[in-house]
C-alpha cells in the first residue's frame, strides 16, 4: 500500500483568500496586508530555536568556522541576499558567510526548473564549498521537502558541521537531519503554493535576525551603531563619519581626518581618538580587546 503524501502547509490552499480575484483593489491590498500581520508573531514563537542557532553559529565562528545558507528558488536568493549583505554591513570577509543556491548564479535572476530536484546536488555543492566540522550549514526551505537542500544538510551532518533547518511547515519538523530547527508557521499563502509571500517574509526575517544578532555578539557593533562597516561608497562614507562624530563629540573635519589616518576603519578611529594611540596601535588595542570596542575604550570613558 502506497504511504499517503502529506500536503505541507505551505501548499495548502488559504480559504480566507480564496475569492481574492474578485475583490477591488484595495480590498486585495488590504487582504494581503491583513496575512501579513501574522508572520512576525509566528516568528518571535521561534525565538528560543532562533537563539540557539545564533549561540551555535558564533561558537563555531570563535573557533574559525564559517555559515553556509543552502536552498532553492526564493529560499535560495533570500539566503545569497543575506550573505552578500555581512561585508558591507559588518566589515567581514565575503568567505564568513556564503550562499548556496541550487542551480547556481544563474537562479539568483531566472527559475532553474528541476535544480531543487536532486538531492546529489546538495550533498556535492557542500563538498564543493569544502565545508568543515566547524562550520554550520543553515538549510531553508518553505515546504522542508526540497531534495537540494536536504542532501546538503545530510552531506553536512556527516562532515561533523552544525546543521539547521528553516522551514514552515510543521509538517516536515520530524523528519528534517537538522540538530536546530526554527519552524514559523505563517499558515496558508495568499496565492496557493506562492512562498515567495508569507514564507519568504518570515524567513527574511529569521535571517536578520541570526546574522544581526552574531555580529552583536561578536563585537561588530556598539550600543546600536555599525562600527565595522565598509565604508565603500558615499551613503556608508557619510554613515562612517556621523558615527565618529557621535561617538567622539569631534566636529566634522576633524572625524574626516581620523578616519583617513585610520584607513576608514571607524572601530580603529575611535580607538585612536581615546587611547591617543596611531593607526597600528589602533588595531593591535581591538586585538588584545576580542575586537570589542566597548572593551577597547572603556576605561577611558
Amino acid at each position: 500500500m502506497s504511504k499517503k503524501r502529506i500536503l505541507p502547509a505551505t501548499e495548502k490552499r488559504n480559504r480566507r483568500t480564496e475569492n481574492i480575484d474578485m475583490l477591488p483593489t484595495r480590498k486585495i491590498v488590504d487582504l494581503i496586508n491583513s496575512e501579513d500581520m501574522l508572520i512576525a508573531p509566528a516568528v518571535a514563537k521561534e525565538n528560543k530555536n532562533i537563539a540557539s542557532a545564533i549561540d551555535m553559529i558564533v561558537e563555531r565562528f570563535r573557533k574559525g568556522g564559517c555559515l553556509f545558507y543552502v536552498g532553492a528558488g526564493t529560499s535560495g536568493r533570500l539566503g545569497v541576499l543575506d550573505a552578500s549583505e555581512c561585508p558591507p554591513t559588518f566589515g567581514v570577509s565575503p568567505l564568513l558567510v556564503q550562499g548556496i543556491i541550487a542551480g547556481g548564479k544563474r537562479a539568483l535572476v531566472r527559475a532553474v526548473e528541476g535544480a531543487e530536484d536532486l538531492a546529489d546536488d546538495g550533498a556535492k555543492a557542500v563538498i564543493r564549498k569544502k565545508v568543515k566540522a566547524k562550520d554550520v550549514v543553515v538549510g531553508i526551505a518553505a515546504c522542508g521537502m526540497t531534495p537540494f537542500v536536504r542532501g546538503a544538510l545530510r552531506q553536512a551532518k556527516k562532515l561533523g558541521a552544525g546543521t539547521i533547518f528553516i522551514t514552515c511547515a510543521p509538517e516536515a519538523v520530524k523528519q528534517l537531519p537538522a540538530q536546530i530547527i526554527i519552524n514559523p508557521i505563517v499558515g496558508a499563502e495568499v496565492i496557493t503554493g506562492s512562498t515567495r509571500m508569507k514564507a519568504g517574509t518570515a524567513t527574511k526575517l529569521i535571517l536578520n535576525i541570526i546574522t544581526t544578532t552574531v555580529m552583536i555578539k561578536l563585537g561588530k557593533v556598539y550600543g546600536n551603531l555599525m562600527v565595522d562597516l565598509n565604508a565603500t561608497n558615499e551613503k556608508l562614507r557619510d554613515r562612517s563619519e556621523r558615527i565618529v562624530m557621535e561617538m567622539t563629540n569631534l566636529p566634522r573635519t576633524k572625524a574626516k581626518a581620523l578616519l583617513r589616518k585610520s584607513c576608514g576603519k571607524v572601530k580603529a578611529a575611535i580607538v585612536m581618538h581615546y587611547r591617543n594611540a596611531d593607526y597600528k596601535q589602533a588595531l593591535q588595542i581591538l586585538d588584545d580587546c576580542g575586537q570589542s570596542l566597548r572593551k577597547a575604550i572603556e576605561i577611558t570613558r
